[in-house]
C-alpha cells in the first residue's frame, strides 16, 4: 500500500490490523462485507492508497474499483435466488460519498455495493433544487467539457473540514 492514515479503519483492514470478511483482494483494491450493512450483502470497494477522493485515487487503481463492483452486483443477484443464502436483492445501489458534505464518514475512498429490495430500510433523501435554465446547463457542460480536454494533472485536493488523522470511526458510508 503506497500510503497509510494513522487511526483509520479502511488501512487497519487493509493492514490486517482490524478484522474483516473479505470477498476479494489484488495489489491495488480490496472488497470485505460491511461490519454495519444496510441489507445482507453489503460490501465495500476500497482502494489500499489512502486518499479520501475518488479523483485523487490513481488512473489504474480507480478504473478497477466499478468492475469490480459490476462483479460483486452479479453475484449477489446470483446469491439472492440461492434459497440459503439469506440475501434479499430486487435491486443494487453503488453508493459512493466522496466528501463530508455528501455524508462521507469513513475518509478512505470507497464504494458501496448495497443489495437493494423493496420497503428495506435505507433511503436516500432527494431533494431537488430549482432546475437551472438550458443556457445555465450548457454553460456548465462547456467549462467541464473544456478541461476534460486538458491534459489530464492530478492535483491533490486539500479540504479544510477534513482531519488530518482519522478518529477510530464505523464503517458505513
Amino acid at each position: 500500500m503506497a500510503t497509510e492514515q494513522v487511526n483509520c479503519v479502511f488501512c487497519s483492514i487493509i493492514n490486517r490490523k482490524l478484522p474483516s470478511s473479505i470477498v476479494y483482494e489484488d495489489e491495488d483494491i480490496i472488497a470485505f462485507m460491511d461490519i454495519n450493512p444496510v441489507n445482507k450483502g453489503h460490501t465495500l470497494v476500497v482502494p489500499k492508497i489512502h486518499e479520501q477522493y475518488m479523483c485523487d485515487i490513481p488512473d489504474e487503481t480507480s478504473q478497477k474499483i466499478f468492475p469490480l463492483a459490476q462483479r460483486i452486483n452479479k453475484n449477489l443477484r446470483r446469491l439472492s435466488e440461492a434459497s440459503d443464502s439469506g440475501i434479499k436483492l430486487e435491486a443494487v445501489n453503488l453508493f459512493l460519498a466522496d466528501g463530508i458534505a455528501a455524508g462521507q464518514e469513513v475518509y478512505h475512498s470507497h464504494l458501496h455495493v448495497i443489495p437493494r429490495f423493496k420497503g428495506d430500510s435505507f433511503k436516500l433523501h432527494n431533494q431537488y433544487g430549482t432546475p437551472p435554465s438550458r443556457q445555465e446547463l450548457d454553460a456548465t457542460a462547456n467549462r467541464i467539457k473544456q478541461l476534460l480536454q486538458e491534459p489530464s494533472t492530478p492535483q491533490p485536493i486539500q479540504s479544510q473540514t477534513s482531519p488530518k488523522i482519522v478518529p477510530d470511526v464505523i464503517i458505513h458510508n
